[in-house]
């Protein structure tokens, strides 16, 4: 069987894995989509799936790569406060975009938003096509490429392999990259549900001591939670009936927005704290929930995995430019060092949130409250805090910096 040639393999066609491949489309290179799934594009039901809250850097990445306007205009919901409370201290701390000159702080968008829009942009990218269905069952080291073996029994050589395929990443498996991870022993629930007091575009979380409850804003007037608590909990509230766990969301949510009158189907996912010890090996790059995974408690997972698609993009298509090769571990490890300072600095912060405000020694509960006055009172600290997490600031890819789109 003859072995079929691309430049780059990218492997998953999620968010993160789509998005780099629009960030190449333009480029010249050959680029190559495996996705285990079928790529299926169809009208679903919106406001019950997972979403994510975009940063201004998500958004002009997706900017450029040529869907952000798409995105925005199917449902991206802008939100412009954010209020987080400790439900056992009361401690509270509020950002509000007009603090720092901002139109808004980010978007709620549907994670199904963004693959239909990306990957329909794709349709028409004349160097870059799929695969799919198909699984990635074997890597091979060819010296100056990569033999990707498929389950459909086809072989692919790539001078690049790029591993976007999630937090069980089989690319990652294959090249021998080593994981450290800890498991919080918590799922996070997820449901959109409709409340009596509207959200006036906010986002809400409330710490509570089995894990933070976030209501997320929809464009459709609903809110998108996100409960995390500790697993037997989880399992309770997902096979409670409908009017229970309205009653017992409300009540977790301090009636912040009065009753909860309508929810959703219910999902769940397991938490955990995940990282490559290395992003790179000989032709292979991880990004995204391949190389980390971070507490949901902050929204930023998915911004970290847009950065890194940009910070990869601009690395890949640098060397290509000056004819260098882009496989090589020379360019690789610019990217790793890059984007993994970063990503390990949120990855800890989240960790140092989750145990401080799980904790019940009375003296931290007392003193995490006291900090989220002090810090709330403290403007340039707080906005500090808002830019950073907005992606206003830092060593950023050139294609997450510039106007908001």
């Amino acid at each position: 069987m003859s072995i079929e040639r691309c430049d780059i393999a990218i492997v998953g066609a999620g968010m993160i894995g789509a998005t780099f491949a629009a960030l190449l489309a333009r480029s010249g290179l050959d680029v190559v989509v495996i996705e285990a799934g079928r790529i299926d594009i169809a009208p679903c039901a919106r406001g019950e799936g997972r979403v994510s809250a975009l940063n201004a850097a998500a958004e002009r990445i997706l900017g450029a790569a040529g869907v952000w306007q798409t995105i925005r205009s199917d449902g991206a919901c802008p939100y412009r406060e954010m209020h987080v409370w400790d439900a056992v201290g009361g401690g509270q701390i509020d950002f509000d975009c007009a603090d720092i000159g901002e139109p808004r702080l980010g978007y709620i968008v549907e994670n199904r938003s963004v693959v239909d829009a990306v990957l329909t942009s794709l349709r028409d990218a004349a160097r870059v096509r799929f695969r799919a269905p198909a699984r990635v069952s074997a890597l091979r080291d060819a010296g100056d490429a990569v033999i990707l073996e498929l389950d459909d029994g086809g072989q692919l050589a790539a001078r690049l392999v790029v591993g976007a395929d999630g937090a069980g990443s089989q690319v990652r498996r294959f090249a021998g990259l080593e994981v450290r991870q800890h498991d919080y022993g918590q799922l996070a629930i997820v449901a959109a549900v409709s409340t009596e007091l509207p959200h006036r575009d906010a986002a809400w979380q409330r710490f509570l001591p089995t894990g933070p409850l976030a209501f997320l804003p929809l464009a459709d007037a609903r809110c998108s939670i996100v409960w995390s608590t500790r697993t037997a909990h989880a399992e309770a509230l997902l096979a409670a009936d409908e009017q229970s766990f309205r009653e017992e969301l409300g009540t977790a949510f301090g009636q912040k927005m009065g009753a909860v009158t309508a929810c959703g189907p219910r999902a769940a996912f397991p938490l955990r704290r995940q990282h490559a010890v290395r992003y790179v090996a000989p032709r292979i790059a991880l990004i995204g929930d391949a190389a980390h995974v971070v507490h949901p408690l902050a929204g930023q997972g998915a911004n970290l995995g847009f950065l890194d698609a940009a910070a990869l993009a601009e690395v890949v298509l640098q060397a290509a430019g000056e004819a260098r090769d882009f496989g090589s571990s020379r360019v690789l490890r610019r990217y790793e060092r890059w984007r993994k300072g970063d990503n390990l600095a949120t990855m800890w912060a989240m960790e140092g949130f989750e145990r401080l405000f799980s904790s019940p020694m009375p003296a931290l509960r007392r003193a995490r409250s006291i900090g989220l006055d002090l810090t709330n009172t403290a403007l340039p600290v707080k906005n500090i805090i808002v830019r950073r997490a907005m992606g206003l600031c830092g060593d950023l890819p050139a294609l997450a910096r510039g106007p908001a789109l």
